[in-house]
């Protein structure tokens, strides 16, 4: 079955376990404790600064336990960065357009950092949606503390937990820095370009949440070649389609806010138990997880929720695949 299609293969193919349910544990307990801490002081709407912290858990799932913890402290620090920053956003009454360039910046320095430190997972994704999902709700000062302290302590119990095995192993943090990899200029742009594109369209035509199309556009940018790019646009599209199946039946049947957050935390588990091995079906369980987090932190209407995540996910792709094709090696070069 090698010869098959690299989309089809992309589609339908597995990757190996390499130990991903050691990395799930990690992500599923950075997740649980904060969001439990949080119900037991009455305080979920603050659950969506515990998940942007908890993606710190994300980085380096492959890396040896030194080159985890550099990778970790610096994807943690741009993460609460971003979570701040967005809260900063949503204090304007502008932040619908205000978020588009500012988004696009952050995801050229995030797609920066990711080539520089070979960043696992690379690209600019995680910062982007913390940034950009914060932004997106109407906040007050009030709501800067709560988004420091809850953003910066999860990040740092991620790490932690990130550790745990080295401790326990007896292991030693210091190793060999690996080598800082080029920059490549075109990879910083296109992933402004795609942010910026999507973005202006979702918010120009109205769509309710158009921070998703800014996320989607950034998917397939991740990868450095158009096949590849044009993979995962496929996959994130036929994933997220199937995924809004799910999520609309979590989100009709509007369970108890504890139970809604332990479904949370089991979706969490899930995708990180299969996003190494097929994206497609990781993200059957990163739809309904993303919509679930948006929900308990800004409740809205499902039937809108729904349409605009399923739209904004085609924007998004097409407009990534798009900026990847355009920006292709060779395409403006003379015959």
């Amino acid at each position: 079955m090698t010869d098959r299609h690299p989309l089809l293969q992309g589609l339908l193919g597995f990757g190996p376990h390499s130990g991903a349910h050691r990395v799930a544990l990690r992500a599923g307990l950075s997740i649980a404790v904060p969001l439990l801490v949080l119900f037991s002081i009455d305080h979920v709407e603050w659950s969506i600064y515990a998940a942007f912290g908890a993606f710190t858990s994300l980085y380096g799932r492959s890396s040896d336990y030194a080159d985890r913890l550099r990778m970790q402290s610096m994807a943690g620090a741009v993460l609460v960065t971003a979570v701040i920053g967005g809260v900063l956003v949503g204090l304007s009454p502008a932040r619908s357009w205000l978020v588009i360039p500012l988004a696009a910046a952050l995801a050229a320095g995030s797609a920066a950092l990711s080539d520089r430190q070979r960043w696992h997972p690379p690209g600019a994704l995680f910062p982007t949606f913390a940034f950009t999902a914060c932004a997106s709700i109407p906040s007050s000062p009030s709501a800067l503390v709560p988004a420091i302290v809850v953003s910066v302590s999860v990040a740092a119990f991620s790490i932690l937990l990130g550790a745990t095995g080295a401790v326990r192993r007896g292991r030693s943090f210091a190793g060999a820095r690996p080598e800082p990899r080029p920059i490549e200029l075109r990879h910083v742009i296109r992933a402004a370009a795609g942010v910026l594109i999507a973005g202006t369209i979702a918010t120009a035509i109205g769509i309710g949440h158009p921070y998703w199309a800014m996320v989607s556009a950034v998917v397939p940018l991740a990868a450095r070649e158009f096949v590849p790019q044009l993979v995962r646009g496929v996959q994130r599209i036929v994933g997220t389609i199937i995924g809004l199946a799910l999520a609309a039946v979590l989100l009709w049947w509007n369970p108890p806010t504890l139970v809604a957050l332990l479904i949370v935390i089991v979706l969490q588990f899930a995708v990180e138990l299969l996003v190494g091995r097929n994206y497609v079906l990781a993200l059957l369980f990163i739809t309904p997880l993303a919509l679930l987090m948006v929900h308990l932190a800004s409740p809205t209407s499902t039937t809108g929720l729904i349409l605009d995540r399923g739209i904004e996910t085609i924007v998004g792709v097409a407009v990534g695949v798009g900026v990847g094709y355009l920006t292709r090696p060779g395409t403006f070069s003379r015959r």
